[in-house]
């Protein structure tokens, strides 16, 4: 019996006195292989009609409106909230400021220290800032976070009398001159309204 047809199968392989066979996988098998290749890069890729994907485009869209429903009652409307003017005033009324303070300690300080001198957050004593020093531009800095500096939008997490009171407080720590603050990072700006907020 002739077994012509193994020996074609035979490679020219050898190692160690083995021979290494042509052995290939069913061809049905290899096309289900590169079918689930195609299609988890799609999948991956969120394309319309694979998966449960809609796009990435409407997947975005959908989780945004999500959030908006979960969230949106928790973030002031643009133009609404205290004005500049009532911040400061807040800044001087030491029961807000006690208020401001506790909320500081609790949610702030593990990345601005306890006293404000900056750790992984800026240093919040100098007249350096980076999104802008004004008490509104303070409070919504606080509102709706630095998502790609790592800090949270406090305001889908604490009530907005809270928040006032913590950017009243932010306020009045300028010039408190901490023990090795962080470097200035930022613009410097002008400070006179959170001045007005100090004792």
């Amino acid at each position: 019996m002739s077994n012509e047809p193994n020996e074609q199968r035979l490679l020219d392989h050898e190692y160690d006195g083995i021979q290494e066979y042509d052995n290939p996988m069913p061809g049905w098998w290899v096309w289900i292989f590169w079918a689930t290749i195609v299609f988890s890069v799609l999948y991956w890729l969120n394309v319309p009609g694979v998966g449960s994907g809609r796009g990435r485009i409407a997947s975005y869209e959908q989780e945004m409106a999500s959030a908006r429903a979960k969230y949106g009652s928790r973030l002031p409307a643009p133009g609404s909230g205290p004005t500049d003017a009532q911040l400061i005033a807040f800044a001087q009324d030491p029961a807000k400021r006690a208020q401001g303070k506790t909320v500081f300690e609790t949610s702030c300080a593990a990345c601005h220290r306890a006293d404000g001198g900056g750790l992984i957050g800026p240093d919040l004593t100098d007249d350096y800032w980076i999104h802008g020093g004004r008490p509104t531009q303070i409070l919504r800095t606080i509102t709706t976070g630095v998502a790609d500096q790592g800090m949270p939008a406090w305001g889908t997490v604490l009530k907005p009398d809270d928040l006032a009171a913590v950017a009243a407080y932010v306020m009045s720590l300028h010039g408190t001159h901490p023990p090795a603050p962080k470097a200035p990072q930022g613009v410097k700006e002008e400070r006179e309204a959170a001045e007005a907020g100090k004792d």
